[in-house]
């Protein structure tokens, strides 16, 4: 009788741990996929960044200081690969791109201009997915270390690996959000 009930008991403890170790297998997949989602969307905004140059710079050429800012500024982000440096790269390109967009205002041909008014238009539709992309990827981040860090959880989440994310935090320029004025 005690063999069984030691035997059942350890049944469940390993039930327990397959259980809990799948959750945390499924909370960190959640967090890379979300990751990707913002990826993507920086993809996108990193894309717009020489078209809106190219359009700046046909009627603002003379504005060589910030055209040049935006595009080192895109240049480094994309090669960036830690998440916490990328979050203050994607910081500085978003105020540099911001400073770009307010040229317009002194040229007004290029303000009147179809191209540079579609490009705002997709800056917008990036800013608006990477907001969404952020809030979702923050979310599983918070589920994922919640769950690594309550007891029991944890005492089986640190010896497997399983280590708190970062938060994509906001900056400046992300908490200020790029004012891009439609037509």
């Amino acid at each position: 009788m005690p063999t069984l009930i030691l035997l059942i008991a350890l049944a469940a403890a390993l039930g327990w741990a397959v259980a809990v170790y799948n959750r945390l297998v499924r909370l960190r997949n959640q967090v890379r996929t979300a990751w990707a989602d913002i990826d993507v969307q920086l993809i996108r905004r990193h894309d717009l960044v020489p078209q809106l140059v190219s359009a700046v710079g046909a009627y603002a050429g003379h504005e060589r200081a910030v055209l040049e800012a935006v595009t080192e500024l895109r240049a480094r982000a994309l090669a960036e690969t830690d998440r916490a440096r990328l979050a203050g790269m994607e910081d500085a390109l978003e105020r540099a791109i911001g400073k770009l967009l307010v040229l317009k205002e002194a040229y007004p041909d290029l303000k009147a201009s179809d191209n540079f008014q579609q490009l705002q238009r997709d800056l917008v539709d990036v800013e608006e997915h990477l907001q969404y992309a952020r809030r979702f990827y923050n979310g599983a981040v918070r589920e994922h270390n919640d769950a690594i860090q309550r007891v029991p959880d944890l005492l089986l989440a640190r010896p497997l690996g399983f280590v708190a994310q970062d938060f994509f935090e906001a900056g400046d320029a992300q908490r200020a959000a790029i004012r891009v004025e439609l037509p």
